[in-house]
C-alpha cells in the first residue's frame, strides 16, 4: 500500500487535529519526511478558511497543498489552483434567505476576507468564529461587500441542523448545495464545489488517480472525499454515516489516529 500511495488528505477538526486544536508536531514533521521521500503529498481538506489552515502548519506550509473552505479554494503551495465565484444574485438571495430567520448567525466567505454583518451576530460569535476564519471582518451590509465569495457559513440551533440543511436545499436547491459537518454548523457551496473536487483538481495536476489517493475523515462533508479515495479512512469518533463512507476505521482525533495510520504507511 505505500508505494501505492502518492496523495495523503486530511480533515482537520475531529480529524488530524485533537479536541483542544493541537496536533503532534515533531511527530508530523518527521512524517512529512518520509512522505516527501516516496513522492507523496500531504493535503489539508477542510471547511475552514486558508488563512485559518496554513497557520496550523508555520515553516511548511509553503510545501503543502490546501482545500479549504469545503473545496471553494485550493493551493499548491503558493499557487491557486481554483478559487470558486458565487454569482451576485446567488449571493443575494442566500444572504436573504439567512436573514429570514434571525436565529440563524450568517458568515460571508470571500477570498480575501470571511465577514459577519453588524447588529445580526454578537461580538461573542463574531470572536468565536474568529478561531477558525484568521481573516474576518465587521461590515454595514453584507451585500454591500465586493470580494469574490466562494460560500456561506450559517450557524443554527445544533438541535435543529437537520431541519435547516433542508430549509436551505429546498429554497437554494439549483444554485448552492447545503452540506454539514454537524453541531450547527452548515456551508452553503456552489453545486459540485466540496472536497473531492478539490482533490480532483490537485490529483490531476501531480498526474496521479483515485487509486494512489488516502482521506482521513469525521463528518459529513468529508464523505464525497472518503469515497473518492481507494484508502479512506474515518476516525472512531465519527459518526456511523461517516464511517459507513470510508473503508478503514483508525484511532480517534485524540489518539493521533491519523498520525498512527501514516506512521504505518510510510514507516
Amino acid at each position: 500500500m505505500d508505494k501505492m500511495i502518492k496523495m495523503i488528505a486530511v480533515d482537520m477538526d475531529g480529524t488530524f487535529l485533537r479536541s483542544d486544536q493541537t496536533y503532534d508536531t515533531a511527530r508530523f514533521m518527521r512524517a512529512l519526511g518520509r512522505m516527501r521521500k516516496a513522492g507523496c503529498r500531504f493535503v489539508v481538506a477542510s471547511g475552514n478558511q486558508y488563512y485559518q489552515l496554513r497557520d496550523f502548519f508555520p515553516g511548511c506550509c509553503d510545501e503543502l497543498s490546501f482545500v479549504a473552505e469545503n473545496g471553494a479554494f485550493v493551493k499548491d503551495g503558493q499557487e491557486v489552483i481554483f478559487s470558486a465565484d458565487m454569482p451576485k444574485e446567488t449571493v443575494r438571495l442566500a444572504i436573504e434567505v439567512c436573514d429570514e430567520y434571525p436565529e440563524i448567525r450568517n458568515v460571508m466567505c470571500g477570498v480575501t476576507s470571511a465577514y459577519c454583518q453588524s447588529g445580526k451576530v454578537s461580538r461573542e460569535f463574531f470572536e468565536l468564529t474568529g478561531l477558525y476564519y484568521h481573516r474576518l471582518k465587521w461590515v454595514d451590509d453584507l451585500r454591500d461587500v465586493s470580494d469574490r465569495i466562494l460560500k456561506f457559513a450559517p450557524t443554527v440551533p445544533e438541535e435543529k441542523t437537520d431541519e435547516y440543511h433542508k430549509m436551505f436545499q429546498e429554497r437554494l436547491g439549483g444554485r448552492l448545495e447545503a452540506v454539514s459537518s454537524g453541531h450547527g454548523s452548515i456551508d452553503l457551496i456552489v453545486p459540485g464545489c466540496h472536497k473531492a473536487s478539490g482533490l480532483a483538481r490537485l490529483a490531476e495536476r501531480f498526474g496521479i488517480s483515485p487509486k494512489q489517493c488516502a482521506a482521513f475523515g469525521d463528518g459529513g462533508n468529508d464523505i464525497e472525499m472518503l469515497e473518492y479515495c481507494r484508502y479512506s479512512f474515518a476516525v472512531e469518533n465519527a459518526p456511523e454515516n461517516v464511517k459507513n463512507a470510508a473503508k478503514y476505521i483508525c484511532p480517534s482525533n485524540d489518539r493521533d489516529g491519523v498520525l498512527a495510520v501514516i506512521d504505518q504507511i510510510f514507516p
